[in-house]
């Protein structure tokens, strides 16, 4: 435990400084290397015995361009570029893995290589992009809050008020009661953002957009948690990695991110919030 809060109060401040008051360019660096790293753990975590080091090595650097292209304005056009790459060094590695009689490479490496290179820094890139808004360091802040304060409302109701567990099998010592206290930490969450931009920093705030980002945020939270816990038991790891000690790795942290800042960020665009 004291371990995990070490190292929290070292990287969180680390992350903040990146995230504020940083040019675009510095925040966008950081979130392609967090998918880069993560795309490589999701991999690793499957059986590098079973991928090839070329589809590794196209997918982890297909993390990295895709942020940047979302920085540089070209998010549609790297997208597509890198997801034709990646299919195609991975159906080639496949073919040739089929042709030579060695260790199998099947359709799922393809899709997993996929998932990991093109899916993971694209959801992750609805942070780079919530950076570029008009005011952006309180949007980019809000939607990394929005995941973390959900975790941590489902986690600290679901320890003193949870009784009602096996809700689902991928995470079985999580209740209905501590899902219900994340979603409602969530909206809660983002109510409380909007009052304070509004009060310590004088905008006029449109709540609309925030409460339904709390809504959808908080939902897409849990979903994005269990989604990867769903991976985890199906490649039969406990963590991704131990790049963060007593945190596991990087997708670890970042797993809900993955399907919070889009949907976030696609609400904050459809309906202005100042």
């Amino acid at each position: 435990m004291l371990v995990r809060i070490a190292v929290a109060v070292v990287c969180v401040p680390l992350l903040l400084l990146a995230m504020l008051p940083s040019p675009p360019l510095v925040w966008t660096v950081v979130v392609a290397l967090i998918a880069a790293v993560a795309s490589f753990e999701l991999l690793r975590a499957a059986g590098e015995e079973k991928i090839s080091p070329w589809m590794t090595g196209i997918a982890v650097l297909s993390a990295l361009c895709i942020p940047m292209g979302c920085w540089l304005g070209k998010g549609t056009a790297v997208v597509s570029v890198c997801t034709f790459v990646v299919m195609a060094v991975s159906f080639w590695c496949a073919i040739r893995a089929y042709d030579e009689g060695s260790t199998p490479i099947r359709f799922y490496h393809v899709m997993l290589t996929l998932f990991s290179g093109v899916l993971i820094p694209l959801g992750l890139s609805a942070l780079v992009l919530l950076k570029k808004m008009d005011h952006g360091e309180f949007w980019v802040l809000f939607a990394v809050l929005m995941a973390f304060v959900t975790d941590a409302g489902a986690y600290f109701v679901g320890v003193f008020f949870g009784k009602h567990r096996g809700v689902t099998r991928v995470s079985p010592n999580k209740s209905l009661e501590g899902y219900v206290g994340g979603f409602a930490f969530g909206v809660l969450y983002a109510v409380m953002y909007g009052l304070a931009v509004q009060t310590f920093f004088h905008f006029q705030v449109n709540f609309l957009p925030l409460v339904l980002s709390g809504l959808a945020g908080a939902l897409a939270t849990e979903l994005g948690d269990l989604s990867f816990s769903f991976v985890k038991r199906e490649f039969g790891v406990k963590d991704y990695g131990h790049l963060l000690p007593g945190h596991g790795g990087m997708l670890d942290r970042f797993d809900s991110m993955i399907f919070c800042a889009p949907v976030v960020l696609f609400i904050l665009q459809a309906i202005p919030v100042m």
